[in-house]
């Protein structure tokens, strides 16, 4: 009788384990999905004005007045060009002063 109850408490014990480990598997797939989500690069092309050049490339200014880092550009600065802006962080800025 004793033999039957261990064999059960085995497939409970196993079944308890596997339950735990799918759970912390979908856990973990649900967050690197939301972070993918959330630091992908929402991109789109805009007018931007060269402030400054620097080691780490041209920052510009959109016109709705966010400072930028371009990248590597080829124009002095005052000089308007056309430039991939990451729409993600111009709203993370606005969310971190709402005055502007």
């Amino acid at each position: 009788m004793s033999a039957v109850n261990n064999r059960s408490d085995k497939k409970s014990s196993k079944n308890s384990t596997l339950i735990i480990a799918g759970v912390i598997a979908l856990g973990a797939s649900l967050l690197f999905a939301y972070l993918m989500f959330y630091t992908a690069p929402a991109e789109r092309m805009e007018i931007v004005k060269i402030v400054a050049i620097t080691e780490d490339g041209c920052v510009a200014e959109t016109m709705d007045g966010h400072a930028v880092n371009i990248g590597n550009c080829n124009a002095q600065p005052g000089q308007y060009v056309d430039a991939l802006v990451d729409q993600k962080i111009k709203e993370r800025a606005t969310l971190m002063n709402p005055t502007n």
